[in-house]
């Protein structure tokens, strides 16, 4: 192998050019020639020595992404992209240059500290979007790296990622896998696969595929395309750059959409924007107003063209600045690092977030409609019952060669799964996989294996078996197999290296059958005796049997059915019999071999996380595959069927109107032997999602229907109707559960699409929003529990801003009308705005979640995003910020004896306003009545790193500022009086939590419960006064030591002061850390 290798595969691989593929494939000796080439073969794959020699030569199979923005790129936009910004910057530098000519010693400091302050909030903003931009990326990898591929290597199966499939490979297709790579089908099912390649050539209708026949068969795969039916074995033949996916993927760069929630927070902050430019305007017209009536009184000299013009600009730069203050662009930034955060933390509790959306949505899911298998239960199958050839699973030991062998043969031959050699780790099907372990069993030994009998029936050089594959809705599979040639193969018959069609002489065709117990029982005219002969099923029989499938269902098991039928060539061509075919000829007077009970253990954790989703308002589905009575004695076990709980199956499902539906909906628990159709009904009913808008679109969906007739009596409805039977025309937000191919448009319907990142094909996974990579439903709790955390974590931010934007911008207007200059100048106001957006959306963003958000209904669609507690909140904190900064303004020189105007009095107040944003940041951390701001701060170490860098910044700017920020350095007791009158935000935080206002009914989704809080977590008065005066002793005792360390007034020595307060800490986090819900312990919050 070499590179002319790589040039010969390379002809073969083009989009839409059969006739040249099928050339260059037969110039290389056809399929048997393109094996012996590659030096693989079908049954044994390459072998593992040789991958790096075939990278090295091919290539590996991943596409560079495109690179990353730079810093320096992202720098630059963050100046380029905000045009307030652009016109700060200008201002300043026009101030820089009439200042120096005024005065070159000192004229430069403004100007340049304004240019300063720009800068460092331009690296702080490009610093946080380059952190985000490599989460994101990692996450990707992630995604990447997901081991989703089954492959051939060394005569065993494999499950590997697509970054590790090379050249050579023989890769084993199913419904709903995505093609890793370039390859040519060699071995696949009766009726062939069928790929979707839509995504490559913008075909609309799937691409059938078969083994190459030297004519018009198509056998060519091309990597990124979906199998949609049909299974087989394909070898690889490009990858990576050379394949056509990565050609297109070379050529293509995906930006992230925005989120509802960041589209939304958009538009208040251009209304926000839209007040602050009103606040900076009426601000630049008192200024001038102001001056010009000190010029009429002479009590200034703008008598030159240079004083007129630094007044103008002066006055413009504060307006400048109000506007960059006002406009709130940290509210999208706190969206999308919540986001940052949140999806990167939610990775560590199994959820792969997709789509970014998702995450937000989630919170607020009222329904999640999940399937049972591996999702409620473990996906540990174990046959744990059954009956076989009228013997009882405990006496299998007894069973006769004749029986043994058939059911062996059934099992091996019915399924595609795989069980690794030396363990008992199943590839593939864990249903057909918990059969396949049954079989390595010492009673169950026969002389071949699984493998040897499937690789007997597949790979016979006299024949090879045909596959049909399971159907979700016929419940069933089949396998065609000439038990002649099989027989001669496991014999000694030489095996060839790809399946080639049985000659007619000498053939004798079976069709083993395994499904569903009882819809092939129904399709059962014969079975098999103890002994292994062959008796005719009577009425009384097929009840006997019919009791074994009840009785294992009551008992929670999963009920498979073994039958089989001999000499099918008598009825059939079975050369060209089609699924359709053997279904209406062949799977109807079988001889059933055995009834099978499964036991696939319902996950420990499960109930709990049920209670959970239930105490937050969440209703749980079921929605499975199993038979009824299975199905509800899990849904039972799990508590998801309550005492007035419909369950029902798909087949009275999809014989309901949509008003029938409507009318059971609410209590509609379990669906069972459902198709991925009636799933997507159900969601449809419960979101309004997808459904036919008008009359030709339900004729789409209804093509032999009459609209006035049946428009009211098919399912899933249509928009108008839909909305008619809701109130405010508003459905559930519906979270949906899949794994299989034909799930696609569930997923796809849902509000949020879980896929399963075990279970699920890649079908399920492109076409969901979320991948729950363990399986497991308590993962999909803990999404609910991210999800509602970002939405609070903003709501914390946007509470907070608000705030600070309607002091900053009042004490501003105020100072201006009152004939001072601004007390805060364009860079303190631009440290403020720092604080305000880019450290608050950090510190405020990146909360961890609380288990109490999971006591809560979610909210509305529809609902505000400030509920009428955090009007009441915004309002105190901004009332008594402007009523401190306002006795500051006008009575602080005489509390502080410093001169009224002057650079002193000017800091205090900047001081003090500082410091009040910092403890109003506590408050911050809860929108509703809970007063607990030391609540696990420890758990948000971001939240502290950020409130000390506050701290630090100001101290420095304060001390070291000087006429770079207009300040002057302060006594240690004016640092102590200014922010113990900012640390009154947090008693207030209190008081004003007192005042009954409760966030408004319409708000939430579905009636209260009993137990439910109504934003978040209840909490008593007593409860409140306590956090309040550990709060106070705190600060008293870090006051205390103060003094001791600085003027030992009181006779102890420090490290006793320390040790005390120490002591105090360390019993309140103890405290802290302990105090959790019992009902939440199934979701505890994530270890962060």
């Amino acid at each position: 192998m070499d590179e002319s290798t790589l040039a010969s595969l390379l002809t073969m691989n083009a989009p839409q050019a059969l006739a040249s593929n099928q050339k260059a494939l037969k110039k290389l000796g056809g399929p048997d020639g393109l094996l012996d080439l590659l030096e693989t073969s079908l049954h044994d794959g390459i072998s593992s020595a040789s991958i790096s020699e075939r990278t090295g030569t091919f290539g590996a199979n991943f596409t560079p992404s495109a690179p990353p923005p730079t810093f320096l790129s992202l720098l630059i936009d963050s100046v380029v992209e905000d045009a307030t910004v652009q016109i700060l910057i200008v201002s300043a530098l026009v101030s820089l240059a009439v200042g120096v000519y005024d005065d070159p010693e000192t004229g430069w400091i403004e100007g340049a500290a304004i240019i300063a302050a720009v800068v460092i909030v331009a690296f702080v903003t490009a610093g946080n979007d380059y952190q985000k931009e490599q989460q994101f990326r990692k996450l990707e990898d992630v995604a990447v790296s997901a081991k989703d591929v089954k492959v051939i290597r060394d005569g065993e199966t494999h499950e590997l990622s697509s970054k590790e499939v090379v050249v050579g490979d023989v890769v084993l297709l199913e419904p709903g896998d995505k093609i890793p790579a370039d390859g040519v089908l060699m071995l696949c099912d009766a009726g062939g696969v069928v790929a979707d390649e839509s995504s490559l050539t913008g075909e609309i209708d799937g691409v059938e595929k078969a083994n190459f026949d030297n004519s018009k068969t198509d056998p060519f795969v091309l990597s990124g395309c979906n199998v949609t039916s049909g299974s087989g074995h394909m070898v690889v033949v490009a990858v990576g750059r050379h394949s056509q996916w990565g050609v297109i993927k070379a050529s293509l760069e995906k930006e992230q959409a925005q989120t509802p929630l960041q589209e939304k927070l958009d538009d208040m902050a251009a209304m926000i924007g839209y007040i602050g430019m009103a606040a900076a305007a009426a601000t630049f017209i008192a200024l001038m107003a102001i001056r010009f009536l000190a010029l009429k009184n002479n009590t200034i000299d703008l008598s030159s063209d240079e004083g007129w013009f630094a007044a103008v600009l002066e006055a413009f730069i504060i307006a400048v600045t109000i506007v960059v203050v006002a406009v709130p662009e940290g509210l999208p930034l706190a969206v999308t690092i919540s986001l940052a955060f949140s999806t990167k933390k939610m990775l560590k509790d199994n959820n792969l977030i997709r789509h970014l959306a998702a995450c937000e949505t989630m919170g607020n899911a009222t329904n999640i409609c999940s399937d049972k298998t591996g999702t409620l239960t473990e996906n540990k199958m174990k046959v744990v019952d059954g009956v076989f050839g009228e013997v009882d699973f405990a006496d299998a030991g007894t069973l006769s060669a004749d029986v043994k062998t058939r059911v062996v043969e059934c099992i091996a031959n019915c399924s595609t799964a795989s069980v690794e050699s030396g363990t008992n780790h199943v590839i593939g099907n864990k249903t057909e996989g918990g059969m396949l372990l049954m079989l390595q069993s010492a009673e169950w030994k026969t002389e071949r294996d699984y493998h040897q009998i499937r690789d007997a029936s597949r790979f016979g050089e006299v024949g090879g078996g045909r596959i049909f594959p399971f159907s979700s809705e016929k419940k069933s599979m089949s396998v065609l197999v000439d038990v002649n040639a099989s027989a001669a193969a496991a014999n000694g018959g030489k095996k060839s290296t790809r399946g080639k069609q049985a000659s007619a002489a000498g053939s004798s065709f079976r069709l083993y059958h395994k499904g569903a117990a009882e819809r092939v029982l129904e399709n059962c005219a014969f079975y098999t005796t103890k002994n292994g002969d062959v008796k005719k099923m009577t009425a009384a029989k097929k009840k006997a049997f019919n009791k074994y499938i009840h009785e294992y269902a009551l008992r929670a098991l999963r009920c498979i059915a073994l039958a089989h039928r001999d000499d099918c060539q008598d009825d059939v061509d079975v050369h060209t019999i089609d699924g359709e075919t053997c279904a209406e000829e062949l799977q109807h007077g079988l001889t059933l071999d055995a009834i099978v009970g499964i036991a696939d253990p319902l996950r420990p954790e499960v109930p709990g996380a049920i209670k959970v989703c239930q105490r937050a308002g969440i209703t749980v589905r079921m929605v499975t595959g199993d038979n009824l009575e299975t199905a509800v004695a899990i849904a039972k076990e799990a508590g998801i069927m309550t005492e007035d709980g419909i369950a029902m199956e798909g087949a009275e499902f999809r014989e309901l109107t949509p008003a029938q539906l409507d009318e059971i909906l609410p209590n509609l628990q379990v669906l069972a032997r459902s198709s991925p159709n009636d799933k997507n009904i159900l969601v449809q009913r419960l979101n309004g999602a997808l459904l036919p808008e008008d009359e030709e679109a339900w004729k789409a969906l209804h093509p032999l229907a009459n609209w006035k007739k049946d428009k009211d009596k098919l399912l899933p409805g249509y928009v108008a109707e839909w909305k008619a039977a809701r109130e405010n025309g508003v459905g559930e937000v519906v979270g949906v559960t899949g794994d299989g191919t034909n799930d696609g448009p569930a997923l796809k319907a849902a509000d949020v699409g879980l896929s399963m990142g075990i279970s699920g094909t890649d079908v399920a996974k492109d076409a969901s929003d979320i991948v729950i990579l363990d399986d497991n439903f308590t993962s999909i709790v803990k999404a609910v529990l991210w999800g509602r955390s970002v939405y609070d974590n903003i709501r914390k931010f946007l509470q907070f801003q608000l705030t600070v934007n309607v002091v900053a911008l009042t004490i501003t207007f105020v100072s201006s009308v009152g004939g001072y200059a601004p007390p805060l100048n364009a860079v303190m106001m631009l440290w403020v705005n720092l604080i305000m957006d880019t450290m608050g959306a950090l510190a405020l963003g990146t909360e961890p979640p609380s288990e109490s958000l999971l006591l809560r209904r979610p909210y509305k669609r529809d609902s505000s995003l400030i509920s009428l507690p955090m009007w009441r909140n915004i309002f105190f904190q901004s009332v008594f910020q402007l009523i401190l900064l306002g006795w500051l303004l006008f009575e602080g020189p005489e509390f502080f004896t410093c001169a009224d105007g002057s650079k002193h009095h000017f800091t205090l107040l900047f001081n003090a306003f500082v410091f009040a944003q910092i403890f109003n940041e506590f408050n911050a951390r809860d929108i509703g009545d809970t007063f607990d701001p030391l609540n696990k701060i420890l758990k948000s170490p971001m939240f502290l790193g950020v409130i000390v860098s506050t701290i630090v910044g100001q101290y420095c700017i304060v001390e070291f500022g000087g006429d770079f920020t207009s300040t002057v350095p302060l006594t240690q007791e004016e640092w102590v009086i200014t922010a113990m009158m900012g640390a009154f935000s947090v008693p207030l935080g209190l008081f004003m939590r007192l005042v009954p206002i409760s966030e408004s009914e319409s708000s939430f989704a579905g009636e209260k419960k009993e137990g439910q809080a109504e934003a978040g977590s209840k909490q008593g008065l007593g409860e409140k006064i306590w956090n309040l005066l550990v709060i106070a002793f705190l600060g008293l005792s870090a006051y205390v030591i103060y003094e001791v360390q600085t003027e030992e007034r009181y006779g102890w020595d420090v490290v006793s002061c320390q040790k005390i307060v120490l002591e105090l800490v360390d019993g309140w986090v103890e405290n802290y850390n302990s105090i959790d819900n019992p009902d939440l312990d199934v979701v505890a919050t994530p270890e962060l």
